[in-house]
């Protein structure tokens, strides 16, 4: 059975549940990839993935069940057990689906051209091979995927979707005889192959610094500087910022320390930070939200302002704050009005990062970790790559001590973000 047929069948069986409330999400897939070991290709294939998600709340209990397989034995069995979980729970009224329209969207290629998408392959990998003499791709896999879905509930809501995208993720480090460079990573997803994949997002960037990083110098001493984050980096800090302060778990334990400053100053006020699935450089956003939402974009951090919770619909109606108005983590964030030259000129001393490795922030905000693919920065100009050098510090502070935001960005198809550069960063070297 297709997606559409399955979904109405399950939405059948859900109804002779009893349930006051039900939904289905039906989704399938099919991955088309050309995978690169050693420099070499290695794998062809094709891969079909399908998802069939069920939920209903009966009396205010809440059962919900993901299964991948499309037929009516093991929807019947599913929304048996999707029952029993619900008869299993606690009652909580903030349980709750809500009414919606009928829409379809049809959005990036999902029509795939194989033989382009090939085409763009081989050229990478050949200008990798020219241009990069020094660099080692370990795995390289790039693909088409095509995805249809459909998402209903008993109070209206019907969203069909069509959609396809190309990606390119490259894992590569650089060598030069017996010594190499910490392995490093880039991504991109696009809907269109009218440019090359080594010209979008931080493609060159990362291959040309990990010929760089071959020989590295270690970090001397320990002392308190400026870090520019590259967009790579900054999408994984941020996203430990947003989790620590924003988010649903840290809202609803009441341990975020921003659960109490909506609308209050958070950040410096350059920092404008969005959710934003319909943004032209987001490829293929969330279009609904599986309570039964159409997505809007919004902003998380206005002008340094707390804006908007990232709340589910549950969350909210347990703590009767705001919910988000889309569950996705497209992020955006507005570019400031100096080049990065020139926001690193003005650095005495300090590191750019481009990836970190720490754990997760305790929930006051302190982090700590090794800044990993990084160089050092010394009187206004990037010098040496340096070896494991510890970064340490607070992801409120951090915002709040912003030295700058670049006028340049990298959009990836995931996010669109510029370098930042902030100050009050612990340095530890050896």
């Amino acid at each position: 059975m297709n997606a559409h047929d399955i979904a109405q069948y399950a939405m059948q069986k859900l109804q002779e549940t009893g349930a006051q409330q039900y939904a289905c999400q039906a989704h399938t897939s099919a991955k088309r990839e050309f995978n690169v070991d050693g420099g070499k290709f290695s794998l062809l294939r094709t891969t079909i993935d399908n998802q069939l998600d069920l939920t209903l709340i009966k009396d205010q209990k809440r059962g919900k069940i993901l299964i991948n397989a499309f037929n009516q034995e093991a929807v019947d069995e599913a929304v048996r057990d999707c029952l029993a979980a619900a008869e299993g729970s606690a009652a909580d009224p903030a349980w709750e689906l809500v009414p919606g329209a009928q829409r379809k969207f049809i959005l990036g290629a999902p029509d795939g051209d194989m033989d382009q998408l090939f085409a763009r392959t081989q050229e990478m990998l050949a200008a990798i091979g020219q241009e990069y003499p020094k660099v080692m791709v370990e795995q390289m896999i790039v693909a088409h995927q095509r995805s249809e879905g459909i998402y209903l509930n008993n109070l209206g809501a019907s969203y069909e979707t069509v959609e396809g995208l190309y990606e390119a993720q490259v894992m590569f480090s650089g060598h030069d005889g017996d010594r190499s460079s910490s392995f490093n990573f880039a991504a991109v997803v696009t809907d269109q192959l009218d440019k090359p994949f080594l010209d979008q997002g931080s493609m060159r960037q990362n291959l040309a610094d990990a010929e760089k990083q071959i020989d590295t110098v270690a970090t001397e001493g320990k002392f308190v500087g400026a870090v520019v984050f590259t967009p790579d980096c900054a999408g994984d800090v941020l996203g430990e910022l947003l989790g620590n302060f924003v988010g649903d778990g840290v809202i609803l334990d009441g341990t975020s320390p921003w659960k109490d400053r909506l609308g209050e100053q958070v950040a410096d006020q350059r920092l404008t930070l969005s959710a934003a699935p319909h943004h032209p450089a987001i490829v293929c956003g969330e279009r609904y939200v599986a309570d039964g939402y159409l997505s809007e974009d919004y902003d998380i951090i206005k002008n340094g302002r707390l804006n908007q919770f990232m709340l589910s619909g549950y969350v909210a109606n347990k703590t009767g704050k705001k919910r988000a108005p889309n569950s996705s983590f497209s992020l955006v964030m507005q570019p400031g009005d100096q080049p990065l030259h020139d926001i690193i000129a003005g650095i005495d001393r300090g590191l750019l990062v481009s990836r970190f490795s720490g754990g997760s922030p305790a929930s006051n905000g302190d982090f700590s970790g090794v800044a990993k693919n990084s160089f050092l920065i010394e009187k206004g100009k990037i010098t040496n790559a340096v070896s494991e050098t510890m970064i340490s510090g607070n992801l409120a502070e951090m915002v709040n001590h912003l030295r700058g935001i670049s006028s340049e960005f990298v959009r990836n198809g995931y996010s669109r973000l510029p370098w930042f550069a902030v100050d009050g960063i612990t340095i530890s070297g050896k």
